[in-house]
């Protein structure tokens, strides 16, 4: 299962011996204060008159202050997803020894910290803003936590007229800190008390117990059947009409940018109406709703879904209007509180939280939900039993996931040269599901069923439960994910070092548009994040119509700069030359970065050759691969893989219609997908940064970081003024964040189960594994799965992911997460244990907008999400060609928890923030996406995880805008947003709730203002996708459409 690594691909250094700490967390957290740090990456509100000059004081050196547990190596520390921007993520210049440790302190509170200690500095102390924001700055106290009060505007971008992006982050469950205390660009706290995250590698000072966590998990609910529409009389009178659409539904330009990144959690508790018997409708003799084939008779606690004769009842016209509250409905509603989630009790496997909701993972067994999550909880027996539910069998994984900081962290195993223990036949790792027998002398692997003699030096005698005495001291038999240290059998190769190879567009555009000089900016202050030590490499090349390499060396006296004008047969200088030590040329690099705008400034060259451009860069890594970001402004127009304004063209062929548009959202040839291949077989991942104002080609540029395992970034339309803080902090989540490279995944499951297919971000060359260049703690893989046998009743069907990969540090490591689900042949458990997070991230991968009409508990707001996944930017014919390949290239390795906010964004009123005195949490409730929710007098905030609409009614009171936004009247509305505190307490309050979403969805959200009767009102209310529209009926409407499909089906 090693990864691919062509012949003939020396590296520098390849014969050093390099130092193996014992302890090894690819989660890195350097600092007890990271959580803190990590998120104060934002920038927000940085000073006016900060210096522009100085490095930032590295977060190393921290003690840790965390006990062992249990002589157990860990493998990633309880980091949480990093606050209102990406993390910094600080590593140590060479990794300490000692032995290992644990998380948490036995006696540490739940909570999370708000800041470093007066000891350090904030990393962003003396941070450098970006040159274009200087004039937008803010203040960050240099040894303090952002406070939340006296916090300067910064500077933001409006989202764009037509479209914009979906969010690449992964959301941790929001947890909220008091209103009134310290503001934190982490995630907040969850409970009284801080819990510094723990630092990457321990000293070996500390030890005590390991901590112990009680379980909270909430007593079972039987499984309700939810009603969705009110009861009507069986007259002959017209019901009342429908509720009126949105005044904007009617204007197709004005389509919303996509909704984007996991907003809150979510849980979906019982509607009012469940758990009670169904209203008996009028006229008839107790009629009984009708059955799903297969599925139980109702139970007295089960509550089916009613359907009025007006819908469809049999001997009733299915014409006419139905009577319909619209407040029963099903909709989201967010939890208030995180719930402790144990994986196994007993002996067998408990169903997960929804993946949108706040909750604690006890590792029993079973991986943590958010390492592996399956579409249904329970795996039918046999092909026709799923093909009857129609719903899918499939896994979401996400190997590298960030755990809650209160979670404890994953063992490493170290087996020695003798490796880990294996299936002699399937080649399944040991896990908690194996069975020993025979006095512990042999194991019967859970997966296919063979068994294996118990290796001599494994032995341990069983005890009178059947179980090792030892398995509870061994993590790999009673933990449901481990990290093996991977033996010499693994590598074909010594593993590759730290790479990181920037290539930056230079031509007329990106100059004048002062792209060119925010990518700079922004690689100028991420150097300081990059790993420490003499295996971490840097490269930069700039490109126009021909290639600029520069060569680092620390002998020259400035940088030199070596020019390829061949762009169709493309070379590269010597790597020593153009790739060397990030310690070496430091002082160079900075130079350069700082030096490249003006190189540039008149510079009359409009052509781009970013396909010649990658490809040399290319070249230059090939021998070790590593990271390639590339920032891109304009559309490729010379050299290797050129391209043409096909948007323009599909445009005017409007007799091609549909067909066209299709064609537009696909790559326009092969020549950049060969080369994708040939780039992901080298172990070099690719990353786009998109900074353009016009068409760009998206469908095709984005074939290359889909091929190489990496991500695109898209800012359209660009301003150098709002969105260089947020591309800085894009750039440096891409480079701080857990990852890996060179890395081979491959899904095992049970006899009866086979795997079909694999979808993400990756390269596939055989059919069992997916190549990934890199690997990273966002990034999520489909796996379709298939029947090829019946399975038993009642037994349990396992499935075990293995991931091998390298880490930053160059240590080879396989992380192993295992899942056991019971089998069952009734239909109604299917529906019972259905996951509706993970079933809408399959079809939201897919681009389905299919769904039947069953309502069980689990899966009452399948309609609702489908609807606005029909009306999202991917599936909307007359949106813009960029977007909808963004919406759709974004899809494809998006994780569980951000699939539904991506299409059903959350609305706040802002206008009456200072009302909530009591609520313990800073974020007010959430609005329903209905027009019928927004009144002429009120102030709205919506937000997709990426961008952020505001909305101001026509009757707002002039006090209220003076106290947000300083300006008095509606009329003032400017188009070009600076967010400022300002001394008062709804100004504070307002600018908690911006950066507690900041810190939910690590993202920087681009804020855009809207007023009624403006174009940017339009954008606005195309985002309420339960009103009917150009785009799709409205969701009352919906309801009604598919009820009646569905009895017409029946009857």
């Amino acid at each position: 299962m090693a990864a691919p690594v062509p012949p003939g691909a020396p590296r520098p250094g390849s014969n050093a011996q390099q130092t193996t700490p014992p302890n090894f967390n690819p989660n890195y957290q350097p600092n007890p204060n990271s959580l803190a740090d990590n998120t104060q990456n934002l920038n927000l509100n940085r000073p006016l008159s900060m210096p522009n000059s100085g490095p930032r004081p590295f977060p190393f050196g921290q003690q840790r202050p965390f006990p062992q547990s249990a002589g157990f190596p860990v493998a990633s520390q309880p980091m949480a997803r990093p606050g209102l921007l990406p993390a910094m993520l600080g590593r140590p210049a060479v990794p300490p020894t000692g032995p290992p440790q644990s998380a948490l302190p036995a006696n540490a509170p739940p909570g999370r910290p708000f800041g470093p200690p007066v000891s350090q500095a904030s990393p962003f102390g003396s941070r450098p803003p970006p040159a274009s924001l200087s004039s937008t700055g803010g203040s960050v106290p240099p040894s303090t936590a952002l406070p939340s009060s006296d916090v300067p505007g910064v500077g933001v971008a409006p989202p764009p007229p037509t479209g914009a992006r979906p969010g690449p982050f992964v959301s941790s469950s929001p947890f909220t800190s008091a209103p009134g205390g310290p503001l934190s660009n982490g995630p907040s706290a969850i409970g009284s008390g801080a819990l510094p995250s723990a630092a990457r590698f321990p000293p070996a000072s500390v030890s005590q117990p390991p901590p112990t966590m009680m379980s909270a998990r909430a007593p079972a609910q039987a499984p309700t059947m939810h009603s969705v529409l009110g009861s009507s009389a069986a007259t002959s009178q017209p019901a009342p009409p429908m509720p009126s659409a949105s005044p904007f539904s009617a204007v197709p330009q004005a389509r919303p940018p996509p909704p984007g990144s996991l907003y809150g959690p979510q849980t979906w508790p019982v509607q009012p109406q469940q758990g009670a018997q169904p209203p008996v409708i009028p006229g008839s003799a107790q009629a009984q709703p009708p059955r799903m084939f297969g599925m139980p008779h109702q139970l007295p606690n089960q509550a089916m879904t009613t359907i009025p004769p007006a819908m469809g009842q049999p001997g009733a016209p299915l014409s006419g209007p139905s009577k319909i509250d619209p407040n029963q409905i099903p909709r989201p509603i967010p939890s208030s509180s995180p719930t402790v989630y144990e994986t196994r009790q007993g002996n067998s496997a408990n169903p997960p939280p929804p993946a949108t909701s706040d909750y604690i993972v006890r590792d029993t067994g079973n991986c943590s939900p958010r390492y592996m999550r399956c579409t249904i909880n329970q795996i039918p027996c046999t092909a026709d039993l799923l093909t009857t539910s129609a719903m899918q069998l499939s896994l979401l994984v996400q190997p590298l996931a960030l755990p809650h900081p209160s979670e404890e962290p994953t063992q490493v195993v170290d087996f020695g040269e003798s490796g880990p223990v294996r299936c002699s036949r399937c080649k399944g790792y040991i896990n908690p599901s194996m069975k020993f027998i025979d006095q512990g002398r042999k194991f019967i692997c859970n997966l296919c069923g063979f068994t294996d003699d118990t290796p001599r030096d494994y032995h341990c005698n069983l005890g009178p439960d059947g179980r090792r005495r030892d398995a509870d001291e061994r993590p790999e038999l009673c933990r449901g994910t481990v990290e093996f240290v991977a033996t010499k059998e693994y590598m074909v190769r010594d593993p590759m070092p730290a790479l990181y190879f920037f290539l930056i567009d230079v031509s007329m555009n990106a100059v004048q548009t002062g792209a060119t000089a925010a990518a700079c900016s922004a690689i100028n202050q991420v150097i300081s994040d990059l790993p420490e030590g003499p295996q971490t490499l840097v490269g930069i090349a700039t490109f126009d119509s021909t290639i600029h390499f520069y060569n680092l060396k620390r002998a020259l006296q400035q940088p030199l700069m070596l020019i390829v004008p061949d762009i169709q047969d493309v070379y590269t200088p010597l790597q020593t030359d153009v790739i060397v030590q990030l310690s070496e040329c430091r002082q160079h690099l900075e130079l350069l970065l700082e030096s490249i705008p003006t190189m540039f400034q008149s510079s009359k060259t409009a052509e781009s050759c970013f396909g010649a451009a990658v490809k040399a860069a290319f070249l230059a890594m090939k021998s070790t691969g590593g990271k390639l970001l590339v920032f891109q402004s304009v559309l490729p127009s010379a050299g290797i893989g050129a391209l043409s304004s096909r948007e323009a063209e599909g445009r005017t062929n409007i007799s091609a219609g549909e067909k066209e548009a299709h064609k537009l959202l696909q790559p326009a040839d092969k020549i950049l997908k060969t080369m994708a291949i040939e780039i992901a077989e080298y172990q070099v991942c690719v990353d786009v940064f998109i900074t353009s104002q016009t068409y760009v080609d998206i469908a095709s540029i984005s074939v290359i970081p889909r091929t190489t395992g990496g991500q695109v970034y898209y800012y359209y339309p660009f301003s150098a003024v709002s969105d260089s803080a947020k591309l800085y902090n894009d750039l440096r989540w891409n480079i701080t964040r857990p990852q890996g490279f060179e890395a081979v995944m491959r899904v095992r499951c049970s006899q009866g189960i086979q795997v079909q297919d694999y979808s993400g971000n990756f390269c596939k060359r055989i059919p069992t594994d997916i190549d990934l260049p890199g690997i990273d703690c966002d990034k999520c893989i489909l796996v379709t799965l298939k029947h090829d046998d019946k399975l038993q009743d009642g037994s349990e069907c396992a499935f075990q992911c293995a991931l091998l990969y390298t880490t930053v540090y160059g240590q080879r490591r396989i992380r192993v997460t295992n899942l056991s689900l019971p089998c069952t042949n009734m239909l109604s458990n299917l529906f019972r244990s259905a996951d509706l997070d993970t079933q809408f991230a399959c079809f939201l991968k897919q681009v389905s907008s299919s769904g039947q009409l069953i309502l069980p508990e689990a899966l009452k707001l399948l309609p609702l999400y489908n609807l606005a996944l029909i009306k999202s930017t991917g599936l909307w014919n007359d949106g813009r060609i960029d977007d909808r390949s963004f919406w759709i290239n974004s899809v494809s390795s998006l994780s569980t928890p951000l699939a539904v906010p991506l299409v059903y964004p959350r609305m706040f009123a802002t206008h009456n923030l200072d009302s909530k005195e009591g609520d313990e949490s800073v974020l007010p409730p959430t609005i329903p996406l209905s027009s019928e929710h927004v009144s002429d007098d009120g102030i709205y905030f919506l937000e997709n995880g990426e961008d952020a609409l505001i909305y101001f009614g026509s009757s707002v009171d002039s006090s209220i805008l003076q106290q947000l936004f300083g300006f008095a009247s509606v009329d003032e509305v400017p188009t070009q947003f600076v967010m400022q505190q300002y001394d008062n307490p709804l100004s504070k309050k307002f600018n908690d709730v911006v950066n507690v979403i900041r810190r939910q969805r690590c993202s920087y959200l681009r804020l855009r203002l809207c007023k009624k009767g403006d174009p940017s009102g339009m954008l606005f209310f195309s985002c309420m996708v339960e009103d009917k529209n150009a785009a799709g009926p409205s969701y009352v409407e919906f309801l009604v459409h598919i009820h009646r499909q569905i009895q017409m089906k029946m009857s």
